[in-house]
Parts: C-alpha cells; structure tokens; sequence
C-alpha cells in the first residue's frame, strides 16, 4: 500500500504549517496570525477573499461558503497568509493567484479553472517570493500556465496537486535572460499530471527534485530541461501515451555566458511504462545534478507502483475533507 505523507496535517487548522516537505518546508503561512472567515463569493469587498489577501498581516484564510469566485484581475496574495479551502468546494476562475514579492504563503485545496487572457496563469509566483507551499489544488484549462514560478522566487513545495486539461503545465524559469534565476529551488511530489501536452515541469536554471508523481499521457514530453537547470527525477511514474520522449533537453544561452548550454536530469528509480523513453543525451553529466540530502534532511518516496498510481489518482488535487478545530475563529 502507497504511503502519502503529511499523515498529520488534519489533525488541527494550523498543523499544516511548517510541514512540507522539500525546499518549501519553511513556509509557515499565517500561523501567527488571526483567522479570516471568506463569507462571499465576491470578487472583492467585506469578507471576500480579495480583500483578506490583501491585509498586511499574517493570517489563516478559511472559508464558510462553497462555490465559485470569478475574479476580474489577478488576486495578490501578501506575505503570511494561508489560504484554507478544507471543508469547503472553492473554484476560482477568470484569473489567477500572484505572489509578488512576498514570503510564507500556504495554498491548499482550491480548484482552478477557466483562467482567461493574456499571460493568465492560475498561480503565477514572481518575483522575489519564497518560503511557498502548494498542497492538494486542482488545476486545468488556464490561457498561459498552471503554476509558473520565475524571477528569483524560490524555495517552493508543489505536492499532491491534479494538472489536467492543459497545455503549458508549469514554466520554472522564465528565459535565459533571467540569470538571477540560478537561485531558484522547487520540490514536486505526489502530484497528478493527466494528459497536460508539456512542462511537467520545463526548467531554466534552477534546481528541482521530483519524486513519486505520475505524469501520463503528455503531448510533447514530460519533463524538459534546458539552460543550466538540474533536475532530480526520483520514483515517478511516466506513463506515454502516443508522444513517448520523456525527458527533453533544450539548449539555450544564458545572457551573460557566450556558450549555449541545455540543462542536466538525473533519473532514479523511475517507472517508464508504455514504451516510455528516456531520451538521455549522450555525454549529458546525472553528476553535473545537485542531491536533495544537500537540502534537506528527509522526505517520503517510495518506489513505483500500481498501488502509488491508483492512490495519486485518488489523493491528487482537491479533497472533500473537512476543515479541522480551530479554538477561536474571528472575522
């Protein structure tokens, strides 16, 4: 039987805070802070999750109503806030979530759908963020991407969220122009890539360390590297459908360097099915690839299976569960 992590962090509101696992583990959200009722499915106004988003306090947002939040603009989330869907169904669509320039955001249990226009992706993280976990959202059918991390934001936990019906998945790097970008470290695990065509996800200079997520059916590839990035590809699941390359290498000039580099996967233990192929480069270096143990201490991975795949088709993205005690809830 798979064994997900994170058996504890039900147990009570706030449990989740601190607790993910990989780069984004120091993220505390709003636990020190009050808790904040969403009452509205408004846009803006009292009670509407906009404006709790925008207080300048640490806060714990949870919600008392089910439904949709159409939002007009893009939502900028400040620094120490929780956004709490547990016991509800929220879906926003319209836009999506910024984080600009802020630090500990906890984001958990939302759907994402139906994000329209120009640069328009359901979770758009840049720049300068950090200290970001995103746990158990399901995401599809956004203009641009899913979750897009760029512009120096780093030190971000991705887990146990559902991609699906979408093109561009996620972009980690915005181009080889951005050299502040070396900087950028992201953790993805029990997530749920289900017929997305590409960027499960594509990488520009940053480090990141997959494990135990299944990606199947893509259009183009799974997992692209490309201008100096390490990826660490650990215990996943790659499930081809027609398209059967894996891993793509994409070669690209950082601006300050005159020689054109690709970037560097390291796969181990993966689980290759239905023709699945590597596709690793000749003289492409897996030594060149950091270790997460450099990072961080422990994280939950188990080899590949049957049983983890039904259990990451069940457990990915949204959850109907209930929201945890709280002993003193203000608005």
């Amino acid at each position: 039987m798979a064994s997900l992590p994170y058996a504890n962090v039900d147990s009570s509101l706030r449990a989740l805070a601190g607790r993910a696992e990989g780069f984004g583990r120091f993220s505390v959200g709003g636990l020190n802070g009050a808790v904040y009722c969403v009452t509205t499915l408004a846009d803006d106004g009292p009670g509407s999750l906009r404006e709790g988003c925008r207080r300048k306090v640490p806060l714990w947002i949870v919600f008392e109503v089910s439904g949709v939040i159409c939002l007009s603009s893009y939502l900028s989330v400040s620094s120490y806030k929780t956004i709490d869907g547990r016991g509800q169904r929220i879906k926003l669509t319209g836009k999506g979530l910024r984080l600009k320039e802020c630090e500990h955001i906890i984001i958990c249990n939302l759907e994402f759908e139906g994000g329209r226009g120009h640069d328009v992706d359901g979770i758009q993280i840049k720049p300068n963020s950090k200290h970001i976990w995103i746990d158990r959202c399901s995401l599809r059918d956004y203009d641009d991407g899913l979750i897009d991390i760029t512009r120096q934001s780093t030190d971000i936990t991705i887990s146990r969220c559902y991609f699906t019906k979408h093109d561009k998945t996620m972009l980690i790097g915005a181009d080889p122009s951005h050299i502040g970008d070396r900087c950028i470290r992201v953790t993805i695990h029990h997530c749920f890539f289900d017929g997305t065509r590409q960027r499960h996800p594509r990488v520009r200079f940053g480090k990141v360390h997959l494990y135990n997520n299944y990606t199947r059916n893509w259009g183009i590839y799974a997992v692209c590297a490309s201008v100096e990035s390490q990826i660490y590809s650990e215990s996943n699941i790659y499930e081809a459908g027609q398209k059967k390359k894996t891993f793509e290498y994409y070669t690209e000039k950082a601006a300050d360097l005159e020689e054109a580099k690709t970037g560097f996967i390291r796969s181990e233990g993966d689980l290759f099915l239905n023709g699945a192929q590597a596709g690793l480069l000749t003289g492409v270096g897996e030594e060149r690839v950091f270790h997460p143990s450099k990072f961080y201490p422990t994280w939950t991975t188990e080899a590949p299976s049957d049983s983890l795949k039904n259990v990451l088709q069940i457990c990915a993205g949204w959850q109907s569960i209930c929201r945890p005690a709280e002993q003193t809830v203000i608005s």
